[in-house]
């Protein structure tokens, strides 16, 4: 049975900035940490991801609904004003983060590598404790191209490396135009996590994939964890690079905002002493990449690389980051006590002066 208790508060509940509240509190659960959220404005309704469970709240915090019952890690989430539904991230893996889901999940069963997109028809949430599996809630597409990378093995400067690009699966999500416009047709963009590792040097670019979903029910499967489907796109549309020297698991949070024309990417510092390793980084949308070699990666040809970006020590955005498009946006405060893990979803202003995202007073 999943725990979790209501912390609203009268604050919440009564200080309302353009409508929106200054917090949303949320868990705490038990499950794992937070790894991020979507808002649908319009009903006024939250999603987060808790690493193995998806919350529906509303807007003072209320549980709705909880989906449960995955062995892989969810992460980031967006959600998708075309079709009314949540995308998030979702992977398999038998490496150090696979195994601890496995352990805090208590659960002994041994399954395959495998990436895949996570789409859950929101609609049909109503009640807490429902199954990923069994209700009818979540369909996956496959992303090919993301296990190939992870289980490819480079040479690089006579030195055989696991993990092609330091590709450790994948994380943060949105949906936005393609990269180098403003406007325009949207897509899905999916950022790879990244392994932190100063001894090699083909990891120091962020990788995004993008993806027209549109033809996406062709691929569209519910998930059997015992019996793990591969059907999906066989590549992206584009694949896009963004040179920022190695974080720690790449982009942990990535989101598009119409209103200040950024993608914005919320990675964990790493730990190369030749980069300033910014927690947080911004795109201009309307940079256009460029066909480039890319730097210390000998295997890969020219590709698509966007050379500027903005960075900032601004340790915010990695456990939730969602534009309200209007100049504000809910960022994640995540918490962790005795009761389990939780967060409160603070509201924050856009300013273009030093740091970029200032508390909502």
């Amino acid at each position: 049975m999943l725990g979790f208790t209501s912390n609203v508060s009268a604050q919440t509940t009564s200080v309302l900035i353009e409508g929106f509240p200054l917090t949303i509190p949320s868990g705490p659960f038990k499950a794992g940490h937070i790894q991020g959220m979507a808002i649908d404005k319009d009903k006024r309704i939250v999603y987060c991801s808790y690493t193995t469970m998806l919350v529906k709240m509303d807007f003072e915090g209320n549980v709705l609904a909880t989906v449960t019952g995955l062995l892989g890690h969810l992460g980031d989430l967006d959600f998708h004003e075309a079709d009314g539904r949540v995308y998030g991230s979702l992977e398999y893996k038998n490496d150090a983060i696979g195994k601890g889901i496995m352990k805090m999940e208590k659960s002994s069963r041994k399954l395959d590598n495998a990436f895949y997109i996570a789409i859950f028809d929101v609609d049909k949430m109503n009640r807490v404790g429902m199954d990923a599996e069994k209700d009818g809630i979540m369909t996956t597409v496959y992303l090919p191209t993301v296990l190939e990378d992870y289980l490819a093995k480079v040479e690089v400067e006579g030195k055989v490396y696991e993990h092609r690009l330091g590709c450790s699966g994948i994380d943060g999500v949105s949906f936005g135009p393609q990269l180098g416009r403003t406007r325009g047709k949207e897509y899905l963009t999916v950022g790879y996590g990244i392994y932190s590792d100063p001894s090699r040097n083909d990891n120091d670019y962020q990788v995004l994939l993008q993806y027209d979903v549109s033809d996406w029910k062709k691929y569209e499967k519910p998930l059997s964890q015992d019996n793990m489907h591969m059907e999906g796109p066989r590549k992206p549309r584009n694949q896009y690079f963004v040179l920022t020297g190695n974080t720690t698991y790449g982009v942990q949070n990535l989101e598009y905002d119409a209103h200040t024309k950024k993608w914005w990417m919320a990675v964990y510092k790493g730990n190369k002493p030749q980069y300033a390793n910014y927690t947080l980084f911004a795109l201009d949308a309307s940079v256009k990449p460029r066909k480039l070699f890319l730097k210390g990666v000998p295997y890969v040809g020219k590709a698509n690389v966007i050379g500027q970006v903005d960075g900032w020590m601004q340790n915010l955005g990695s456990t939730g980051l969602c534009s309200l498009e209007n100049g504000l946006y809910y960022i994640s405060h995540s918490s962790k006590s005795d009761l389990g893990q939780g967060s409160t979803l603070r509201l924050y202003r856009y300013t273009s002066d030093g740091q970029p995202f200032k508390k909502v007073e």
